[in-house]
């Protein structure tokens, strides 16, 4: 019987979680299936793409650059809308090839050494604790919202210290994040949370350049130039700060960089919007799901709250179930095949993360939580030269955050259901009601 993966192109499927039944009698049909890109919601059609299914071809994919290029029609699955358009976003490392991409990477590496992120560790746990029992306050139970109240202050915070952005202004951080990656929810792509009054003089002048809708409410397509006029202003004024103030966070460091290191404007642009978007969406995400994941597995949980130590390997098992990040594409530079299916030169070449990190080739029992798995080779952070800058930074965020929750709630379960993003890309959550109950004694802050 033939499959039909349309379902899986059309953002509105996830409103209802992932059709994992779907993903998985296609990887058993094959490590890669064929994939048209019907018009949908707006979006003109594509040509179709090769969905890679399977760890082993994902990774294969991923660890030959040299054959599957992230430059030659960028990483975003649905294709630039014009030829500017793909010029500007190949300035960004995320769509770049060697050489260019390792002298990006290069320098910016230097800010997610462990060494560096271990420095971070005790304010991330300091900002967890406080978020936490900000949320709890003096009651003995209630409930809250996680994906809003934890989940999506703590990264952002987080991001401040990296990036070097003011507190008061990291809620910018947060509407640019959604109006990039909710752009296929209508909810998320005019995103405004930030109150200007409460940010600095930076803030408001950048926010003098955010896009308005159109006559039709909609906002400019977010991954273009136009689309973030107000993030990139932001940028620059931020870049003119650390200038006359440097300080140890990464935009610091690049501005300092000398000779053929040194990023040009269009590279020093795209590379604050990487940090400020994808810096902000794994991590963001990837909490409330593995709040998803823990509270539709009560035994883990229980197990979890009696051997706290196991947290090192539940935060990667948590990674995987959830897998944030569904989908990357890429295009293949000359005639190639994957799993013995052959792919042309310029075809586009989608890895689902989603599925390889339930391929039963690699994971047993892949639908089930299992904390403490071992080995487990997920593919979250992705595989090859491209593999995620910030994993250990979002692991200790992950970490610190349920180390500071469970150590003072002894119940937690749903007061509502979920709500999720509509996006083919990031498998979001809007909002998580979650009720709790305190723990008898509280603990002492690290």
């Amino acid at each position: 019987m033939t499959v039909d993966p349309t379902p899986l192109v059309d953002p509105r499927t996830y409103l209802h979680g992932v059709p994992y039944d779907l993903l998985a009698a296609l990887r058993a049909a094959g490590p890669v299936a064929w994939v048209d890109e019907p018009p949908l919601l707006g979006l003109p059609g594509g040509p179709g793409f090769w969905l890679v299914l399977r760890h082993a071809e994902v990774a294969g994919v991923l660890k030959q650059p040299q054959v599957f290029s992230s430059r030659l029609g960028a990483t975003q699955v649905r294709d630039p809308a014009t030829p500017d358009d793909l010029a500007y976003v190949r300035r960004m490392m995320l769509n770049m090839d060697l050489p260019e991409h390792g002298r990006l990477r290069r320098p910016v590496a230097r800010a997610f050494t462990p060494r560096a992120v271990a420095a971070l560790e005790a304010s991330i746990r300091a900002n967890a604790v406080t978020l936490v029992e900000r949320v709890l306050g003096d009651a003995d139970e209630g409930t809250f919202d996680f994906a809003r109240d934890l989940a999506a202050d703590l990264p952002l915070l987080t991001l401040a210290d990296v990036l070097g952005v003011p507190e008061p202004d990291r809620w910018l951080l947060y509407d640019w994040s959604n109006r990039v990656i909710g752009f296929q929810d209508p909810e998320y792509a005019g995103s405004a949370a930030f109150d200007p009054d409460a940010g600095t003089a930076l803030a408001r002048q950048a926010l003098r350049h955010r896009p308005a809708p159109d006559a039709d409410g909609r906002m400019p397509d977010p991954r273009t130039r136009a689309g973030m006029a107000d993030l990139y202003a932001y940028a620059h004024l931020l870049a003119e700060s650390r200038r006359r103030d440097p300080g140890p966070d990464v935009m610091s460091v690049l501005l300092a960089e000398r000779g053929d290191e040194r990023l040009s404007v269009a590279e020093f642009e795209n590379m604050f919007w990487l940090f400020a978007v994808a810096g902000n969406e794994t991590v963001r995400n990837g909490l409330p799901g593995a709040m998803i994941a823990l509270l539709e597995h009560p035994a883990e949980l229980a197990r979890l709250r009696r051997d706290p130590a196991l947290l090192d390997t539940a935060v990667d098992e948590l990674l995987r179930w959830w897998t944030p990040v569904m989908v990357f594409r890429r295009t293949a530079a000359r005639d190639t095949e994957i799993g013995g299916r052959p792919v042309r030169a310029g075809e586009k070449v989608v890895v689902s993360f989603t599925s390889a990190n339930r391929d039963e080739r690699v994971f047993a029992d892949p639908d089930r939580l299992d904390l403490g798995r071992r080995p487990n080779p997920h593919l979250t952070f992705g595989h090859g030269p491209h593999f995620c800058l910030g994993a250990q930074l979002a692991r200790c965020q992950l970490r610190a955050l349920f180390e500071a929750l469970l150590a003072r709630t002894t119940d937690l379960g749903y007061a509502g259901e979920p709500v999720y993003l509509r996006s083919t890309f990031q498998r979001g959550v809007k909002r998580l009601p979650v009720r709790w109950r305190r723990a008898a004694a509280r603990p002492s802050l690290p």
